[in-house]
């Protein structure tokens, strides 16, 4: 998957890590993201950074009292996540694997589910889920 620098998309999703220097490296190795765009502060962290893999975007920044609260991670799958879609579904095993590798917490293993899609679910070392799947929201059943 090729990252786009000239597209620009319309939904993102921004997430605060405790360690955000880190977090961009790791999304690096275990998903293949790149980073775009980063501000670094006077403390060491993040101030506002933009990740893209494809044409998905990503902003984040480090967790330093700014104001954001979350909730703690837990042991079981929350319900709540980012999910992206992919065009094979041996891309959904070459992430699974690549993110298992780098330390991710397996969720889901790769499955094929009633609905016609394949997918896995990860969680990274500060609690997001991230699941990667070849259904792409907004396309009829079966097309993917």
């Amino acid at each position: 998957m090729s990252v786009s620098l000239s597209g620009m998309t319309t939904l993102h999703c921004y997430l605060s890590y405790r360690d955000a220097p880190a977090a961009l490296d790791w999304l690096a190795r275990a998903f293949g993201f790149e980073t775009t765009m980063r501000f670094d502060d006077d403390h060491g962290g993040v101030m506002h950074a933009e990740a893209r893999l494809g044409d998905a975007a990503i902003l984040l920044f480090s967790d330093d009292g700014a104001g954001y609260t979350r909730p703690e991670p837990r042991a079981e799958a929350n319900g709540q996540g980012i999910y992206l879609a992919v065009d094979t579904k041996a891309e959904v095993d070459a992430v699974w694997e690549r993110a298992v590798a780098a330390g991710a917490t397996a969720v889901l293993k790769p499955e094929s589910t009633d609905w016609g899609n394949y997918r896995c679910r990860v969680r990274d070392p500060e609690g997001y889920e991230w699941t990667f799947g070849i259904h792409r929201p907004g396309e009829p059943a079966g097309e993917w």
